[in-house]
């Protein structure tokens, strides 16, 4: 009864009227015109979104299934591709074998499994600040519609799986080491991802709720009932964790169901924040819709990459696991190094990082993923000074890789010492090789009388006292191949001050 109250006395407030802080009307075009990135997002530049829940405690050794177990255990979805409908068969046949038809053993007998007994948040963000991350962003809903924080929606961790708060637990572990604290839903999804399950469910069941059996799979977008649930959970969310982010990784409510509407929510939460912080925003809005203005938001950029500096700041979203959520046998295309060099390329063009970690089922970061992390740790720790705080430049960089604009298709390929990229910051230049050099470095943006218009009187390397060799002429600016490079690092910053 006590979570009812809460639900009814949030929804009250973000229908009330707002204090004359409230200066974001309902509207998207008021919305880009008042929306302000706080400047602690801007600054941080890395963070640390973690995907964990009911999958990540499925059998580690089940074949891929793309992270969405619960969709693909239950066979081939109408519209599937050829390559989709062979990955479902293999996963219904593999979830048949291990647990038996997914009639007799369904998705909800694997809520039990997820206990989470070796968790421990406080442990994780530690190591995330101390490897560079700024804040974090746990999942709150994924698509299966398990609610990972003690909601109204009966099917949550606190009444079953791990019998915790997660999100509470998360948020109490970034605030006492000093991060900002974000949640991710990706609720939207949710009627739809159980489809194929439908036709094993009973009325009157608990089960009846986590498969959403009250909405239409095909048009819950066009459903009154499905949109206002949609709000009030969305809603309550905010309402009692408060987070200083909050990224909506699926579609939303269209503008026409007003009251209930993706635009409603928004706003309110725009509002929210500038009626408790006295007409300052301090929170981040993100989500996935390239449609909209991005003005009126922070764009997330998922698995994909900027072709040029971004007027707004943006998040470059990726994974280091390679499925999204935790299983073992999953592949991260994209190596240490590349992702280390995306990362400056993202921040060069007014992007923000956020990297995606799976926990295994009982709570813990394997070895290969903590690597990610750590290598982000290890080029923080010698070039944080000319990314922390850090601006775009009058240009992006050179060199011959170039990255495509837009959603999906990040880069895999492999950085030269010819790929550079820059920032500045307290008036000075930094430039970043985004591959250790075998030979002189050679800067053609930084010719004399270029972009660079003031003289250069000293250029130092990053995480060394050495003292460097460069001379700059029309052609651009050669810096002498350095004796010893630092260790440890696949991308060399280099401080540039005039």
């Amino acid at each position: 009864m006590k979570k009812h109250i809460t639900l009814l006395s949030s929804l009250l407030f973000a229908t009330a009227s707002f204090s004359v802080f409230a200066v974001v009307e309902r509207t998207w075009q008021s919305m880009a015109e008042n929306y302000q990135v706080p400047q602690w997002f801007v600054d941080g530049k890395i963070g640390v979104w973690t995907h964990w829940g009911v999958p990540s405690a499925a059998d580690e050794n089940r074949p891929n299934d793309g992270s969405h177990y619960g969709r693909r255990m239950y066979g081939p979805t109408e519209g599937d591709k050829p390559g989709q409908v062979k990955m479902n068969e293999e996963l219904t046949a593999f979830h048949t074998k291990r647990y038996g038809p997914p009639s007799e053993f369904g998705y909800e007998d694997l809520v039990p499994l997820f206990k989470g007994e070796n968790w421990d948040p406080e442990g994780l963000v530690k190591f995330f600040k101390d490897n560079g991350a700024r804040f974090i962003m746990p999942v709150a809903t994924h698509h299966d519609n398990f609610d990972m924080y003690d909601s109204s929606h009966p099917w949550n961790s606190v009444d079953m799986g791990p019998k915790r708060d997660t999100l509470q637990e998360w948020k109490d572990a970034a605030y006492k080491h000093g991060l900002k604290f974000g949640v991710s839903t990706h609720l939207y999804w949710s009627p739809r991802f159980f489809n194929n399950a439908r036709q094993y469910q009973k009325p009157g069941t608990l089960a009846w709720k986590l498969f959403n059996m009250d909405y239409d799979p095909k048009n819950y977008a066009s459903q009154d009932s499905w949109n206002e649930h949609w709000f009030q959970r969305s809603w309550e969310l905010i309402d009692k964790y408060d987070p200083d982010m909050f990224n909506n990784d699926s579609p939303f409510p269209a503008d026409k169901y007003a009251d209930v509407s993706g635009l409603k929510l928004f706003s309110d939460y725009i509002n929210r924040d500038l009626t408790e912080n006295n007409g300052k925003q301090t929170t981040v809005l993100s989500f996935k819709n390239g449609r909209t203005n991005k003005a009126a938001f922070t764009y997330n950029l998922e698995r994909g990459s900027a072709g040029e500096i971004k007027p707004e700041p943006w998040m470059w979203a990726t994974d280091v696991s390679g499925n999204w959520f935790y299983r073992k046998g999953a592949k991260n295309s994209m190596t240490i190094p590349v992702m280390v060099g995306n990362a400056v390329d993202a921040i060069s063009k007014n992007g923000v990082v956020m990297l995606n970690v799976a926990l295994r089922g009982d709570g813990t970061l394997p070895e290969n993923q903590a690597a990610y992390i750590t290598a982000i740790g290890d080029f923080i720790k010698v070039s944080g000074e000319g990314i922390y705080g850090s601006r775009p430049w009058k240009i992006f960089g050179e060199g011959p890789l170039k990255m495509k604009d837009g959603r999906q298709g990040e880069n895999k390929k492999n950085f030269t010492q010819d790929d550079i990229r820059f920032t500045q910051k307290d008036g000075n230049l930094y430039a970043f090789v985004l591959a250790p050099p075998s030979k002189d470095i050679n800067i053609e943006a930084l010719a004399s009388g270029g972009l660079y218009k003031d003289k250069i009187k000293n250029i130092s390397m990053l995480g060394s006292d050495e003292v460097l060799v460069f001379k700059r002429n029309k052609d651009g600016l050669t810096i002498k191949l350095p004796k010893t490079l630092p260790k440890n690092q696949y991308v060399i910053g280099f401080k540039i001050n005039s």
